[in-house]
This record gives C-alpha cells, sequence and structure tokens, in this order.
C-alpha cells in the first residue's frame, strides 16, 4: 500500500563561500550561493540510485511528506515521491532543491546582499536555467553522487533536467523530460511578459525595493492568474467551471459573477501568500532565455553531447508546451540514435496534467527505471 515518505527536513548547503565566486551564465558573479534542498530515501553503498527531481516556475525543494506534523498540505509532487510510488523511496535516494534565484530558501533577490546588508531585489543577478543546474551541480558534489540515476521535471524542472544531459553528460544515465521544451515559444514568452508587466505595473512593486514596505500583491496576483490560465485547457475549464455563478443572478457590477473568475482570483491570492514577486520576474526570464540549440543553432548539435536514456512524456491538452514540442525533441535525440521513448498522454488537464495524472505517470516511469536502468 503507498504511504506517505512522512515528516521531512529541509536542509541547505552553500556554494562559493567567500572569497570563491560563483560564475554565472551573463559574466556577473554570486558569493555565497545558498541551495536549500530536501532528500528522501537512502543512498546506497554503489551510490547508484540517486533520483534528483527539478520543480517547475513555483515550485520548491519540498517534493513530498510533510515539514511539520502542522503542514496541511504534502509536498508538491508527493503522489508521486513515496514508499510503493513512481519514485520509489525503498529503492531510490530522491533529491530536489530550490532553484537560484527562487525564494524558498535559496539564494535569490529577496536574500540579503553581504555587501550591503539589504535584500539584493533588483541587484540581483539574472540567472539562467543553466546556471540553476550548475549551482545543482555543486550539491550532487556535497551529497557524494557521481552519476545521477535519473533527473527528471515536469515544465520547468524538465527544463532543467534537459540541460543536466547536456551539461553534464556522463553524469546522468535516464532523465524523464515531462511536459517541457527544448525553448519557449514566441507564445509562451509573451504570456510571461505579460505576467512580469502585471508585477511591474503595480505601484506597490516600487521597482523591487518593497521589501521592508507593501507588498505588489494584486500585481503579482494578476501575473499568477494569467499564468494559472495556460495551465488549464479549454476542456478542463469548460467541465470544471462552464459558465456556473458564484450567485443565482449577474451582479450587473464588476464584482465575481463567474466560478471561473472567483477560482482565479483564489489562485492570485493564494499564490502572493508564498511566492515573491522579484522572484517571478527572475524565474520566468530563465524560462524565456532557455534555448537548448545554442549556441550553435542546431538542436542536433547540441543535443548529440548527450548519454542518458530519454523518457519524453507531453500531454495531449498541454497548449502552453505543446506535443510537437516534445516530438522536435524526440527527433533530434533519435537522430543522434539516442535512446528514447516518447509518450503523449491523452488527459484534458492540460500542462497542469503533471501534477495530476499520477496513476498514468507511475505506471511509465516505474517501468523505465525498473528496464531502462
Amino acid at each position: 500500500m503507498d504511504k506517505s515518505i512522512g515528516i521531512v527536513e529541509t536542509q541547505y548547503f552553500t556554494v562559493a563561500e567567500p572569497p570563491a565566486q560563483f560564475e554565472l551564465e551573463s559574466g556577473r558573479t554570486l558569493s555565497p550561493v545558498k541551495l536549500a534542498y530536501e532528500t528522501y530515501g537512502k543512498l546506497n553503498a554503489e551510490k547508484s540510485n540517486a533520483v534528483l527531481i527539478l520543480h517547475a516556475l513555483s515550485g520548491d525543494a519540498h517534493v513530498a511528506g510533510k515539514n511539520s506534523p502542522e503542514d496541511r498540505k504534502p509536498g508538491w509532487w508527493d503522489m508521486m515521491v513515496g514508499p510503493g510510488k513512481a519514485f520509489d523511496t525503498r529503492k531510490y535516494f530522491v533529491i530536489c532543491s530550490n532553484v537560484i534565484g527562487g525564494c524558498k530558501g535559496s539564494t535569490g533577490p529577496c536574500s540579503v546582499n553581504p555587501a550591503t546588508g539589504r535584500e539584493y531585489s533588483l541587484s540581483f543577478p539574472v540567472v539562467t536555467v543553466k546556471d540553476m543546474v550548475n549551482a545543482q551541480r555543486h550539491l550532487i558534489d556535497h551529497l557524494g553522487v557521481e552519476r545521477l540515476l535519473c533527473v527528471t521535471g515536469g515544465s520547468m524542472g524538465g527544463m532543467q533536467a534537459l540541460q543536466w544531459t547536456v551539461s553534464y553528460p556522463d553524469r546522468v544515465r535516464l532523465a524523464i523530460p515531462i511536459a517541457t521544451t527544448c525553448r519557449l515559444s514566441a507564445q509562451a514568452i509573451a504570456f510571461d511578459e505579460v505576467g512580469r508587466q502585471a508585477v511591474m505595473a503595480d505601484p506597490e512593486w516600487m521597482r523591487g525595493e518593497y521589501y521592508d514596505k507593501t507588498f505588489p500583491a494584486r500585481g503579482l496576483a494578476v501575473a499568477r492568474m494569467i499564468g494559472h490560465i495556460t495551465y488549464l485547457s479549454d476542456e478542463s475549464m469548460r467541465q470544471k467551471f462552464g459558465r456556473d455563478l458564484v450567485k443565482p443572478e449577474y451582479g450587473y457590477d464588476f464584482l465575481t459573477d463567474f466560478q471561473v473568475e472567483s477560482y482565479l482570483r483564489y489562485q492570485g491570492d493564494s499564490f502572493v501568500q508564498r511566492f515573491d514577486a522579484n522572484s517571478y520576474l527572475y524565474i520566468t526570464k530563465a524560462m524565456d532565455y532557455f534555448d537548448l540549440s545554442q549556441p550553435s543553432g542546431s538542436l542536433r548539435k547540441e543535443l548529440s553531447h548527450a548519454k542518458a536514456k530519454f523518457l519524453v512524456i507531453s500531454f495531449s491538452s498541454d497548449w502552453l508546451f505543446p506535443s510537437y514540442q516534445s516530438k522536435e525533441l524526440v527527433s533530434a535525440l533519435r537522430r543522434n540514435y539516442i535512446d528514447v521513448a516518447y509518450t503523449e498522454i491523452q488527459t484534458h488537464y492540460g500542462h497542469d496534467a503533471f501534477l495530476l495524472e499520477s496513476e498514468t505517470l507511475t505506471q511509465l516511469i516505474k517501468n523505465f527505471l525498473e528496464y531502462a536502468a
């Protein structure tokens, strides 16, 4: 019977303690760099059972279990991590860390700059997905893992998984990129930009210098509302909300009439309680910059460095990262004679399916880990 992982503790590791410097893709540096991370299960004697799970835009290191008995909800992928689950912690040593630029314990714009004694705010350097992966590599070294059994994640987590296979090909045996892309489309970049503009248009944002003042809640809430629409699908919204009203009749005003309006406002308001507005700007920009076909301009050439076996998973109703983008990845891998399996899961959940389609994902991932390793 499947069980929760139980109580887990967030841990911290520091990269580039002064005078050392962590070099970023932009040419700028950071020092020190703190990474928040959690581990589940045990590393075996051969150190061959480590699985690195990589989170999406609004995720964090807390992938499964609870940090305290009082927690109302478990980690963001609890359905997939634990005894008997897809990433069975009786077999695997599971690692998840918060990305740099984030706001859940790793160094980001809301961290205190040791040079000034104040939050970095917009003085924090722009980071990329490659920077995130390079920081994670230091953590993996610290944990004594020379070669990861598997890297995996959905959405931006899938981008990081792909970057791992190219940046550190000798250190990854298996890769499971889910609901992801090798580079954002113009449409996806456009949605990110509208979200950033919503944050920056909030008078309380004050060019990022809001930490000891009023938080730009409305701007960030609107950004989340915009983003959340892209995570769903037309069919899922029709089934969940239709044109259902909050009250029996129209209000003939600009308050909340429809259930879908109420849902989006709830999503926006709850996001504000747990996320930093500046981190939203930095992480969405990192996603925009991600392009696995660079620097050569050839996706096939850049992926030729990869040595992992791949399981690529997409979802039929995902219009943010549609299946054709996963198929482009699969095609480039096959042209390099790299071992790759591909599945498009039929679902109405849209992009968020990687957080919801647990039964199908579990079956696919369990089989892949068992037979491909």
